[in-house]
């Protein structure tokens, strides 16, 4: 096979699995009950309308994922 097809092939894969990940946290992320409710997460609710801004939790979960791509990009 041509290297570019098997680079496309690897690249699809690695894609497929992080959307997998994606996808369990999604599903499981109700069970943890700290989840997205941090200090630092900002809610504003008035009368007729809220919003949430989970800044602390995307903060969080940025540093979680760097340190795992850092790891496993150490090869």
């Amino acid at each position: 096979m041509p290297e570019g097809v098997q680079h496309i092939g690897k690249v699809l894969i690695a894609a497929g699995a992080v959307l997998a990940l994606i996808g369990l946290v999604m599903l499981l992320s109700g069970r943890i009950p700290w989840l997205g409710k941090l200090p630092g997460d900002i809610l504003i609710e008035r009368k007729n309308f809220t919003v949430y801004f989970p800044l602390a939790t995307s903060i969080l979960i940025s540093i979680l994922l760097t340190l795992l791509f850092w790891l496993f990009g150490r090869r």
